[in-house]
């Protein structure tokens, strides 16, 4: 549930990024391009202090425990997200709105960075023998359900509000509704029980400080194909259509949503699937489709001949792709480290692919097809980050699943 919300607030965002930089970003005379360029650096800033969240959260999580610290970083995000509901914009405050919306940003991101390692480290130490990729599959299932809510929250209003309302108002009302979500999750966690390996295996000598910063760099090379392609695809892609291709907010939200369809549905079954053969197989297999097919699939948005139910059923079929390296991802990093250092570790290493391939994804895409003209940089992105990670899985000697 708090691994929902944190991925629905993201979602949101990105849905509503063009509606963002014209109520925050855009003095009068600034270009929208301009101001998309600021909202997407907003994004990035919350991106960045996720590493410092998954340290120092992931520091108390591995000495007090996971229970206490998953349950104040839902508090921080909760909080966080709902305030940006209703938050005076630049026509309203002036410059000052593009800062206070920084500062939520900026605590959204330190509690994204401790949620991460803390949901993965319970729902590992929780599975049964060779089943860590499945339970650990549904930390990426549930990003993939926040997405989908946050893109069908998006769509709803789109659908019901004209435009105007959209705009002045409409687009506060997904953040508002986090309040109730997070309250929910808070009741969950206060119920949660702490991990029987965390109890038994705490107070165990930690492994030296050179094998854990090994391991982190080992892992987020392994999901820096997920963090890029993921955002590319999924969270990015409404707002380069709308900006690039001109399409509308409508016909990009249903792109999203179809990416985000086909990303839900091999998640588990990913998951579930490297219990019996191995991670690295299964996301290599994924890391390669997306490093060969990124570019062609984008040529295929870009042509106005194809009809849109092929560019349906390929946006999807991207998104499927994608659910192949984060389904065994968790569970993957979670047998990096040992218990003692898990929290720390596994979140270290998401927060860093993610805060560098993830949070400026939207950034360095949006500022370099504007500078350059090629409307391909998305997929010679997503290719050229996959193709790292397909290096690091082959290079890398794996660790025994199950």
């Amino acid at each position: 549930m708090g691994n929902f919300i944190e991925w629905y607030e993201f979602g949101v965002y990105g849905y509503f990024a063009t509606i963002i930089a014209a109520r925050f970003f855009t003095p009068e005379g600034g270009s929208e391009a301009e101001a998309l360029v600021k909202t997407y650096a907003s994004f990035a800033l919350a991106f960045f202090f996720r590493p410092v969240g998954a340290a120092l959260f992931g520091r108390l999580g591995d000495r007090v425990g996971r229970r206490p610290v998953l349950i104040l970083v839902i508090v921080l995000m909760t909080g966080a997200t709902t305030l940006i509901g209703v938050l005076p914009t630049y026509a309203q405050v002036g410059a000052l709105a593009p800062w206070l919306l920084t500062f939520l940003r900026v605590l959204q991101g330190l509690s994204a960075g401790g949620e991460f390692g803390g949901a993965v480290s319970v729902m590992t130490e929780f599975a049964p023998p060779g089943r860590r990729g499945l339970y650990g599959s549904w930390q990426s299932f549930t990003v993939a359900l926040g997405l989908l809510g946050g893109a069908g929250a998006a769509a709803l209003l789109a659908t019901v509000l004209t435009e105007r309302q959209l705009g002045d108002w409409g687009w506060r009302l997904p953040f508002l509704l986090t309040l109730p979500m997070g309250l929910t999750a808070l009741w969950l966690r206060l119920r949660l029980d702490e991990t029987p390996a965390f109890r038994e295996e705490h107070d165990v000598e930690r492994p030296p400080a050179r094998q854990v910063v090994g391991a982190i760099a080992l892992g987020a090379g392994r999901i820096m194909g997920w963090a890029a392609a993921g955002y590319t695809f999924l969270v990015v892609l409404p707002s380069y259509l709308q900006s690039t291709l001109d399409a509308s907010f409508r016909q990009a939200l249903v792109a999203t949503v179809l990416a985000n369809l086909g990303f839900a549905a091999t998640i588990v079954p990913a998951g579930l699937l490297s219990d019996r053969v191995g991670r690295r197989p299964v996301m290599l297999t994924g890391a390669v489709l997306v490093t060969v097919l990124a570019v062609p699939l984008l040529n295929l948005l870009q042509d106005t001949g194809t009809s849109n139910a092929v560019k349906g059923a390929a946006v999807c079929g991207a998104g499927a792709v994608v659910g192949l390296m984060a389904g065994p991802g968790p569970a993957m990093l979670a047998e990096l480290f040992p218990t003692t250092v898990r929290y720390t570790g596994l979140g270290l290493a998401y927060a860093l692919s993610n805060a560098v391939f993830s949070g400026c994804a939207g950034l360095i895409i949006t500022k370099t097809v504007e500078r350059t003209g090629n409307v391909d940089i998305p997929g010679y992105y997503a290719a050229a980050t996959c193709a790292v990670s397909v290096l690091a899985l082959v290079k890398s000697p794996g660790r025994k699943v199950g």
